[in-house]
């Protein structure tokens, strides 16, 4: 069973409509003994960095969700789902992220900010993700400290990290469950 979790992101349901479309069991939770049970854990999000690691903080999920982490059970993290496995956004200054990573995110420089459209992602190393064009909504991206979990690249003005793989744990700042058939295809890879 993949558990989906629930801070009050408004990307939820289309994430699920995504897991049963493939006939994927999955629930939607804010329950730390549903998370700890699950198979899979996705973490997605859509808002602000601070909205997101207050509603986690309130509804007590940070340490449920570092434990299934170090468990080695697949992870997937969705737009803030991957920025929250930092440990500090610019959106959201002295709020703190799940530190899961080092590194920070950071806002746009240059171009139109939100970035809201297709855009190009372009692997940069061997496992699920593949050349092609995926939906992204951010206004921020991810600068990590080690460049080796560095799974794809973006050219939004510069070329930013728009995805990271590193053991267990799978994310990404575009969406899949948004992203026509690419996205379930990519998916599905990460459901194999």
């Amino acid at each position: 069973m993949i558990a989906i979790i629930d801070y009050g992101a408004g990307n939820l349901r289309s994430v699920k409509n995504a897991l049963e479309y493939l006939k994927i069991d999955c629930i939607i939770t804010d329950k730390t003994q549903d998370i700890l049970r699950a198979d899979r854990l996705i973490l997605p999000g859509d808002g602000s960095f601070g909205y997101m690691m207050e509603s986690l903080g309130k509804k007590r999920l940070e340490k449920p969700i570092k434990n299934f982490i170090k468990s080695g059970k697949p992870f997937l993290g969705i737009c803030l789902g991957l920025q929250g496995l930092f440990e500090e956004s610019e959106e959201s200054p002295n709020i703190r992220g799940l530190s899961v990573f080092k590194g920070k995110v950071v806002r746009f420089k240059k171009g139109k900010v939100p970035q809201i459209g297709w855009n190009k992602i372009i692997s940069k190393k061997k496992g699920i993700f593949k050349d092609g064009y995926m939906y992204f909504v951010n206004s921020y991206y991810i600068v990590p400290e080690d460049d080796s979990i560095i799974a794809t690249v973006t050219d939004y003005t510069d070329n930013f990290v728009s995805a990271i793989q590193s053991n267990n744990i799978i994310a990404m700042q575009f969406h899949p469950e948004k992203s026509g058939e690419a996205g379930i295809k990519l998916i599905k890879r990460w459901l194999k």
